[in-house]
């Protein structure tokens, strides 16, 4: 007797929902760690100019993609959040916006990742 069963598959709206959350904790991340490196300037230029060759590394490069690819998330799902809580009909369509938001993430972060990489290849 073969099963049907082929695993959890979580709603849209859940896993929209954490990954909204996730990419909030990113930004507010990435603002604590300015907030730093401004504060750092009060120490003189040198304290500044050893941060901002930290920033030069590779893997902060990385870090940064993860960055923009958070903040694109956040606020194109932001945008559907808006719509779902104040349109009228926006429930009906929350599946539809869900993929709408993940088409436009992709077609927007994939040529801003690819530019912001190039220099590392």
């Amino acid at each position: 007797m073969a099963s049907n069963y082929r695993g959890y598959r979580p709603p849209q709206g859940m896993v929209s929902w954490a990954l909204h959350r996730l990419a909030g904790l990113g930004v507010l991340v990435f603002l604590l760690l300015h907030i730093v490196d401004i504060f750092a300037v009060g120490y003189g230029p040198e304290a500044f100019n050893d941060l901002l060759f930290i920033y030069r590394h590779p893997i902060f490069r990385a870090g940064e993609v993860i960055l923009v690819a958070g903040l694109y998330y956040h606020a194109l799902n932001g945008i559907r959040i808006i719509l779902v809580d104040f349109w009228s009909k926006g429930w009906k369509y929350e599946r539809q916006m869900f993929y709408a938001v993940v088409a436009l993430f992709l077609l927007s972060f994939i040529p801003t990742a690819i530019l912001m990489l190039r220099p590392l290849f």
